[in-house]
């Protein structure tokens, strides 16, 4: 779909009201799986999702991959590939942003934004710059990118800010999907800690796109700590357990979030 085309079809959604007819949707969130060619067991893990979710959350609208979905390690884009391959045998859509593993290659030869985007963009997605915008059953799910290429900490750029304005202000109940956290839910008191997992502008982004009504949810990952408590004014903001190496021994965990109107449902769900 051409972008004027997909703006002129979300901005005449806007003339509906909100939430008149209630929108439901169902999916799943999975951050930090950190597929490694160099690790068997990883990639298994992630074609053992694959046949999980087709089996027993086969219901679900769509998938949600929230960064450092593989180690980008090695020569070239073989994991980038493999990873897409294994993602492509879902039966529901799947959508990922990147995390700092993916913005953080140690050579040329590894994959690029422009690597990533060119294997994980969708036809049904807007992509402006290195950022997307999808309509699903009434809600928008923006894909923002917080990375720093060649860094492991994060921030929201001007453009990204401004895409994710332009989108909130077409008025559909939206949820953000992004890689780092907006909070110190841990309660680090080490400066590098923080500075490293935490959005290095959170303040800034919470005052320019925290106000919107129709910001519904966002969902994080980075910290491999799980936090389903974390609020920003209305907006809840959810970081899921990471699906490899969790802490805190939960082993393979992906979070199903419901959502009817503005009523969410979560829970920790695993393969």
């Amino acid at each position: 779909m051409k972008r004027r085309e997909f703006l002129k079809t979300a901005v005449a959604a806007t003339a509906l009201p909100l939430f008149a007819a209630e929108p439901k949707v169902k999916f799943l969130h999975i951050t930090d799986s950190h597929m490694d060619l160099h690790e068997p067991a990883s990639v298994e893990a992630i074609k053992a999702m694959v046949r999980n979710i087709n089996f027993k959350f086969g219901d679900v609208d769509f998938v949600l991959f929230g960064g450092d979905n593989f180690n980008n390690n090695v020569n070239g884009n073989e994991d980038a590939v493999l990873f897409q391959k294994i993602l492509s045998g879902l039966k529901m859509p799947a959508y990922c942003v990147r995390g700092n593993k993916e913005a953080n290659p140690k050579g040329d030869p590894q994959i690029d934004m422009q690597g990533f985007l060119a294997l994980f963009t969708t036809p049904d997605m807007l992509v402006v710059g290195k950022n997307w915008m999808v309509m699903r059953n009434g809600f928008m799910i923006l894909g923002l990118d917080s990375c720093i290429d060649g860094h492991n900490n994060g921030r929201f750029d001007e453009a990204t800010i401004a895409f994710a304005k332009k989108m909130l202000n077409l008025g559909k109940p939206t949820i953000i999907l992004s890689h780092h956290p907006y909070l110190n839910f841990w309660g680090s008191t080490d400066l590098k800690n923080i500075h490293k997992y935490v959005l290095n502008n959170t303040e800034e982004v919470q005052k320019e796109l925290f106000s919107y009504p129709n910001l519904l949810l966002t969902l994080t990952g980075h910290i491999h700590v799980d936090d389903n408590k974390s609020r920003i004014g209305h907006v809840r903001c959810i970081t899921t357990r990471a699906f490899k190496n969790s802490l805190g021994g939960d082993k393979y965990p992906m979070r199903l979030v419901e959502i009817e109107g503005s009523n969410i449902k979560e829970k920790l769900v695993h393969i």
